[in-house]
């Protein structure tokens, strides 16, 4: 680690970028599974022609346009972020990086706001199907957004498709297509996307349960539900499946944060999984320690066929990782960061003959860091260069092994949710199970917080890595006071807190008024 690096900066830094996606998140996904949610109910007013339809699909409309605009308002200050608080990780990938992004503010952006634009105004300005036509696209167009941004994150978790320009000290791109098709990006889209159509078929139910409690509008009710819960259950299991590809991504690629988040600290074959497990004791880094996991209620074998899919295979623990393990091909920390500390050394040496125009030994550096057994033997380990200590590379156990228990506890919970909405519905007598319908409501909160556990396995557990290996956060900061980043900090607190609480306000309201007639 540099000596110059303000570690208070560091944590101020994620702290505001933690805030600020958390809050965003909690608008995101309601959009993605909401859009689909509403061409679904005006695809079936335009082919039945039925009038109920179309006022079905203008309530659940409105309350997608309110989400809508706060979520782009959110999105826009965490992307400024990147050039704010985060410049040199800009400066290090921005070729990459920023590619992806450019894509979604060009295309997905630009479909979106030309067709919400009919959609929201348009109902009597153009025909049914053209109509139709804007709706579909407004929800295809939200989930491209989401595509490139999740591209952008994925690559962050497996870099892929680049080659570092010694002469430039960046990344830069070498072939897009690995970057956008790359096993974590389709894997990350496909998981994120179906996690937002969960929660937004969670939300039309239990918003529904609530007109039903109130024994009002019951016939728009119970048509908002049967097209939700349908949308949910295959929703549900598609995330479940998804979720095992995720799990078997990060078990090849990310086996640290696998083993964080399932508290496994000796490798050894057949691992069992931990269904429920309390931690007790509190980590820490300097002294060594790492806290026990207590109370264990295990399936055995499952952790290795979920990370390999064989119930006998090895899966390396917290301590292999850390300590090396040559019977299992595992490197030590302590070689990883002597290494990337050559490879760092190499880097500035080559600077140094560039900047005395010493062109012998600037093209011997220059091929040597280009050559292929260089590049996967040293430069692969450049970011380690930046640990101080090996159990700098241990992330919160605590926090990911909860997050990640909430987050599959409340996925399991949902597919049987989704499957007792269906048998009441088809029963014809949902409108009478009150208990239900009032668990349909207390599950709204539910399904927001698996999504915002998702996430903190995902970023929580790869720490301290900004870019996985190459780039740890630390070295990733901006050169600014850490006073600014705690003003911007506490006023994007009070900004965001305000947003939420008008849409909290707006929503209610617009769910009390009821469909208009």
């Amino acid at each position: 680690m540099d000596t110059n690096i303000d570690l208070t900066l560091v944590d101020w830094s994620r702290a505001q970028f933690a805030l600020t996606a958390m809050y965003h998140w909690i608008f995101v996904p309601l959009t993605l599974g909401l859009g689909f949610l509403v061409a679904f109910m005006e695809t079936m007013y335009v082919k039945t022609g039925d009038p109920e339809w179309k006022r079905i699909t203008k309530f659940w409309m409105t309350l997608f346009g309110i989400n809508f605009a706060i979520g782009v308002a959110t999105g826009i200050i965490l992307e400024f972020q990147f050039g704010t608080n985060w410049s040199n990780y800009s400066w290090f990938v921005g070729d990459i990086f920023g590619a992806p992004l450019a894509v979604e503010g060009i295309l997905a952006f630009f479909m979106e706001s030309t067709f919400i634009a009919i959609m929201f105004f348009g109902w009597n300005k153009v025909s049914k199907k053209s109509h139709l036509f804007a709706t579909w696209l407004t929800a295809i167009g939200a989930n491209l957004s989401a595509l490139w941004i999740l591209v952008a994150n994925a690559w962050m978790q497996f870099p892929a498709g680049m080659h570092f320009n010694p002469d430039t000290a960046r990344n830069e791109m070498v072939n897009f297509w690995e970057v956008l098709f790359s096993p974590f990006a389709i894997n990350k889209f496909l998981h994120t996307i179906s996690s937002g159509f969960v929660l937004a078929s969670v939300f039309v139910v239990g918003i529904s349960a609530w007109f039903l409690l109130k024994k009002r509008e019951i016939v728009f009710a119970k048509k908002s539900i049967v097209v939700a819960a349908v949308f949910g259950i295959i929703s549900s299991v598609y995330l479940a499946f998804t979720g095992d590809g995720s799990a078997r991504l990060v078990a090849n690629k990310q086996p640290m944060k696998f083993a964080a988040f399932e508290g496994l600290y000796n490798g050894h074959v057949g691992v069992p999984i931990t269904a429920f497990g309390v931690v007790s004791g509190q980590q820490n880094e300097k002294e060594n320690y790492l806290p026990n996991i207590t109370v264990k209620i295990e399936i055995p074998n499952l952790l290795s066929y979920l990370a390999y899919l064989d119930p006998n295979a090895y899966v390396p623990g917290i301590n292999d990782l850390i300590n090396g393990n040559p019977e299992q091909g595992i490197m030590s920390a302590k070689e990883k960061i002597e290494r990337g500390k050559l490879a760092r050394q190499t880097f500035k040496e080559f600077r140094l003959a560039k900047s005395q125009k010493d062109s012998i030994k600037y093209a011997e550096l220059k091929t040597k860091m280009l050559d292929k057994s260089f590049q996967e033997n040293y430069f692969k380990y450049f970011g380690y260069s930046f640990i101080n200590s090996p159990n700098e590379l241990i992330p919160s156990i605590p926090l990911t092994f909860y997050s990640f228990r909430i987050m599959i506890f409340l996925g399991f919970y949902f597919i049987l949710f989704f499957i007792l909405v269906l048998i009441f519905t088809f029963k014809n007598n949902i409108e009478n199970k009150k208990w239900f319908l009032r668990l349909a409501i207390i599950s709204i909160p539910l399904a927001y917080i698996a999504g915002q556990a998702g996430w903190i396995v995902a970023e929580v557990g790869r720490q301290p890595w900004v870019i996985q290996d190459y780039l740890p956060t630390m070295a990733a900061v901006s050169h600014i006071s850490s006073s600014a980043v705690q003003v911007t900090f506490w006023l994007f607190g009070l900004i965001f807190t305000a947003l939420l609480i008008a849409e909290i306000k707006i929503m209610t309201t617009q769910i009390k008024n009821g469909p208009k007639i």
